[in-house]
């Protein structure tokens, strides 16, 4: 089966973006009623693609009762309260860059108590907050712990009992095609338990799977960058092109490697260190794989890139991160990154969704419901494009290079110790 009846339930969308949490509920039978947004770029592409009362301002300047004005609800009429509050001051790279993250003590960690005070203030059946899975690190998860707090006085306040719980989901698990991990937290009104979402895809039994890409198996196979975007036939330009010191070395890198292929331990030149980059680094898409994460602000040499040695065009990124076709990105390329990058994949909120529906809002009908967004499979798929040889302006890295010392002993980890020592 899959979703036929749109707009069901209500929906009220914070930190909105460029929509692909709002889009994926759309798809799931949600109606977003009041969507909140300050980013101008994503303002416009919500307003371009959907007719969605758009409040653009901070949320610290929104009070609760505008926002269910906007909506046309009352308190205790919203269905379900959606957001993904900026989610740096958990990032995974901040944590890696400099041994530790600010989290609670970056200011922008603020827009977790603009989302409680509108749960609380509007009671919402259920809620849904989005974050990325560093949120949950061991030893680095206060953030939950605040939230928690937070929820538990809300329940004192209001007579509600949410009780939140933890959901750690891969995207590729459901059926986008990109290997993405995000954490929730998803709670009820009424305190019904929401329980684990059993993944419904898994990686094909016919290759050796990189340890990256293990997963539980289940029902269907995952999808491929060959099945998300191999039908298209994007236009060379500018944009797509890459520049910079490291632009002519990708050809040189096999399609799924990445700049450890040239190492001591890959098959190519030993051009760098073991570890000695970010992963993305040179990082190049497999036709008959996932795409790793899309990222939000890549660096010239940051990907991952196209199989033709090129940037992802701003279709393909869409595609990859599952948004309806059709859907238009308004702003530049740098901006169309950024709000893609930003974005959850629609099919991985339209997953999510349903199971909403069915087990929050005990809507029977939503049982077994699949979710429409995930991409055909495209077969066959076609072999790997040929490799280049190193370009002579690179021969001479050749030789012996250190790797990395491990987590949070890199240079850059001690020039920010020792930047905090100095005060």
């Amino acid at each position: 089966m899959t979703v036929e009846a749109k707009g069901s339930y209500s929906t009220i969308s914070l930190f909105s973006g460029a929509g692909g949490l709002d889009l994926g509920l759309e798809a799931a039978g949600f109606d977003v009623c009041a969507a909140l947004e300050m980013d101008q770029d994503c303002v416009a592409t919500l307003r371009k693609n959907r007719d969605w009362p758009i409040i653009d301002r901070s949320i610290h300047e929104v009070s609760s009762e505008e926002i269910l004005q906007s909506a046309g609800l009352g308190v205790g009429d919203v269905d379900l309260l959606v957001g993904g509050p900026p989610c740096q001051p958990f990032s995974k790279s901040g944590y890696w860059a400099s041994g530790d993250t600010r989290r609670l003590d970056d200011p922008r960690a603020t827009t977790l108590e603009g989302f409680l005070r509108i749960l609380r203030d509007i009671r919402p059946k259920a809620f849904l907050l989005e974050n990325v899975a560093g949120l949950a690190y061991s030893g680095k998860d206060e953030g939950i712990h605040f939230i928690t707090r937070t929820i538990e006085q809300i329940n004192k306040e209001c007579g509600t009992r949410y009780r939140p719980e933890l959901l750690l989901l891969n995207a590729v698990d459901f059926g986008a095609p990109q290997i993405r991990e995000r954490a929730f937290l998803v709670g009820a009104r009424a305190g019904t338990a929401f329980g684990r979402m059993k993944p419904s895809h898994h990686p094909p039994a016919v290759r050796e799977v990189p340890r990256q890409m293990r997963f539980t198996p289940s029902e269907q196979v995952y999808r491929t960058a060959w099945d998300a975007i191999g039908d298209l036939q994007e236009e060379y330009n500018d944009a797509l092109r890459l520049s910079g010191k490291w632009a002519d070395l990708l050809a040189a890198i096999p399609e799924g490697s990445n700049y450890l292929y040239h190492t001591e331990r890959g098959d190519g030149l030993p051009l760098f260190g073991w570890r000695r980059r970010f992963w993305n680094f040179l990082l190049k898409l497999a036709k008959d794989l996932p795409s790793w994460t899309i990222t939000a602000s890549p660096g010239p040499a940051t990907g991952p890139f196209h199989w033709s040695n090129r940037r992802l065009s701003v279709r393909e990124l869409c595609r990859i991160q599952t948004f309806p076709d059709g859907y238009s990105i308004v702003g530049s390329y740098r901006s169309a990154l950024r709000q893609i990058g930003n974005a959850v994949p629609c099919v991985l909120a339209e997953a999510i969704g349903i199971e909403i529906r069915t087990r929050f809002l005990s809507d029977l009908s939503a049982k077994g419901l699949k979710p429409t967004l995930v991409p055909p499979r495209r077969i066959p798929v076609p072999p790997p494009e040929p490799v280049a040889a190193v370009p002579q302006k690179y021969l001479d890295l050749i030789g012996s290079h250190t790797p990395h010392p491990g987590t949070g002993k890199g240079n850059r980890a001690r020039a920010n110790r020792l930047k905090a020592e100095a005060g």
